[in-house]
């Protein structure tokens, strides 16, 4: 495990990156289980440990698990809302509802200790509720031990059993998991649609199940001189004994663990140049294998330029595994269905692989800043498919600002500070999580200059791996690389539905100069980039710095006095008649994500 720092030191330092505090500090969470897998009626039985350390300033008298598996029963809040939201998951609807009691999911607390004191308990649908018997005091650590059964749900969302393409178990949000305490309070969020927020620590965990079963999933597997196919060392061959095997992992410095088994899986391993082990679990089907063996190469490259240009990835492996309903990220790997065209898998492979940085080593709470993952992710995996794929494109991000301008003008959307699962439809959590917030790093690039974001990438991941960040810390990140003032861009983008509008209004000859007047129609204010194209064909820059930015981005050849918000228009000066000006146009990069572009070009 060379790549990982310091777990102990990562978790207990306060740092000087305030979150609304004065110094930081997270909780940590290690977990031993031992699970029984009964592949015959896709039920477990579960044994937990969980040493708890409170590393907040506060006294806890109670504790929160989620329940995950729970929501997939029928009447269940996720069922329910699935029926009555406007725009369902299409792979959801009323699946749910329809559930047999053999098909249903569940985890049924038999017993939680702690200190081996029995403790009060009540189930709320996918939350567990525990009252202490003694109060965790601040650096005290704790000790819970639970007995736990549970039966795999058919697979609706992400998790469960018989997938459409026959995968037997994906495994993902299937234990017992400690709910986060932070400088905000407890997140005992219900399950009800979207993603999670978790506790840092390790993982040691045991999977006893039929010995045809091939597994793949978080961690580093213990054992595998006795597990056998293909997980083995080189020339050892095994030969199993008795009906089942237990598959040993050890995941360390993660918040979530995953795992999924089929008995049809191929395993293919690629250590990559940096000394990365990639592992690619698929079915045993032609076209499936043709694209899974071009996929490996390919994740490699994803691999390199993401360590480039985000940060080192800090664990030894990582796995891409045929399971799930879709591509969905996970600690250490990933689950991805695989009957698709190479390109599609291609792409799922860089977007849900972009996650093991923003959302598994930068570990945003996806229930209330899901931009900051999906937005960073989509933002990121989109430029590495057009590098790695040689697609060549001007504007890669162009498909993210159509949907960003499509939801601005839709009349549904909702700020991206709406927790994820309050928002009124489906699509407009989906626009402003993957598209906004794409665009919202595209148009930082645009405001504080391309280099100082790239800086403010790797930096804001230097920074803040291993934490949980919030869009204050990496916005404060972006202001000590660049030196401007961002608050209110943060704000506007953020925290309402404002948007940007810039005009060219008119132009005037004045004393043998042109007076173009520009106009702010939107909102949200922007600095203003102006090209002017002469009837000779030649081009000229001017740059109008935002007062409230208190910087004026360099690089520009005419710099102009600063603009500020609450004056609509501004007279740009250009000594010329008008008749030697063939157009003039705002932001010609189309960095800015400006409503109405209609109205940005002005043609004599």
């Amino acid at each position: 495990m060379k790549k990982l720092v310091s777990i102990t030191f990562l978790l207990i330092l306060n740092m000087t990156f305030a979150q609304n505090t004065n110094s930081y500090w997270q909780q940590h969470v290690d977990y031993t289980m031992d699970i029984d897998m009964d592949v015959k009626t896709h039920q477990y039985q579960g044994q937990q440990e969980l040493v708890y350390t409170n590393n907040s300033p506060d006294t806890l008298q109670k504790v929160f698990y989620h329940l995950y598996f729970n929501a997939f029963q029928p009447g269940s809040e996720m069922d329910v809302r699935s029926r009555t939201i406007k725009d369902p998951d299409s792979r959801v609807g009323d699946r749910i509802s329809k559930l047999k009691e053999d098909e249903i999911g569940y985890i049924n607390v038999k017993s939680l200790k702690q200190n081996d004191t029995a403790l009060d308990y009540k189930v709320e649908g996918t939350v567990l509720e525990v009252q202490l018997d003694q109060p965790i005091l601040p650096g005290q650590r704790t000790t819970f031990n639970m007995k736990f059964d549970a039966q795999v749900p058919l697979q609706i969302r992400r998790s469960g059993r018989d997938n459409r393409e026959g995968i037997a178990y994906s495994m993902t949000q299937w234990y017992p998991k400690m709910a986060e305490y932070d400088f905000e309070g407890w997140h005992a969020d219900p399950y009800i649609a979207r993603e999670f927020h978790g506790v840092w620590g390790d993982f040691d965990v045991k999977i006893t199940i039929d010995k045809d079963y091939i597994l793949g999933g978080s961690g580093y597997l213990q054992n595998p001189n006795e597990i056998g196919y293909g997980y083995e060392d080189e020339g050892v061959k095994v030969n199993p004994k008795g009906k089942t095997l237990t598959w040993h992992f050890v995941a360390p410095q993660v918040h979530d663990f995953t795992w999924a088994a089929d008995t049809d899986y191929i395993h293919d391993k690629r250590v990559a140049a940096d000394g990365t082990t990639l592992h690619f679990l698929y079915q045993n089907d032609k076209k499936i294998k043709e694209n899974w063996a071009k996929l490996q190469p390919k994740t490699e490259e994803l691999l390199t330029y993401f360590n480039k240009n985000i940060g080192p990835y800090p664990y030894d492996q990582y796995s891409i595994i045929q399971g799930g309903d879709g591509g969905m990220e996970y600690a250490m790997c990933t689950l991805i269905t695989g009957e698709r065209s190479f390109g599609s898998l291609f792409g799922v492979t860089a977007h849900e692989m972009a996650h093991a940085w923003f959302q598994h080593v930068l570990a945003t709470n996806e229930a209330q800043h899901e931009w900051m993952d999906e937005g960073f992710t989509t933002y990121i995996s989109t430029l590495a498919e057009n590098e790695i794929m040689n697609q060549d494109k001007d504007f890669p991000l162009a498909g993210a600002y159509q949907g960003y301008f499509q939801l601005a003008k839709s009349g549904i959307e909702q700020p991206q500070t709406t927790h994820a699962d309050r928002y009124e439809r489906n699509a407009a959590y989906g626009i402003s999580a993957y598209s906004k917030g794409a665009v919202f790093l595209n148009q930082l690039a645009y405001i504080i200059g391309e280099n100082n974001l790239k800086q403010t990438l790797k930096r804001y991941y230097e920074e803040w791996k291993f934490k949980h960040p919030t869009p204050n810390d990496f916005i404060r990140v972006a202001e000590k690389v660049s030196g401007a003032e961002l608050s209110w861009y943060l704000n506007d983008w953020t925290m309402t539905t404002n948007t940007v509008d810039y005009a060219v209004k008119d132009i005037k000859v004045a004393d043998n100069a042109s007076v173009v007047t520009l106009e702010r129609i939107g909102l949200t204010p922007m600095p203003i980039e102006v090209k002017v194209t002469y009837n000779t064909g030649e081009t000229e820059m001017f740059y109008i710095p935002l007062r409230l930015m208190r910087l004026e981005k360099s690089g520009f050849e005419n710099t102009l006095d600063d603009w500020a918000w609450a004056y609509p228009t501004y007279d740009l000066e250009i000594p010329t008649t008008q008749f030697s000006i063939k157009s003039i146009e705002i932001d010609p990069s189309q960095k800015m994500a400006d409503v109405n572009r209609g109205n940005n070009i002005l043609k004599k």
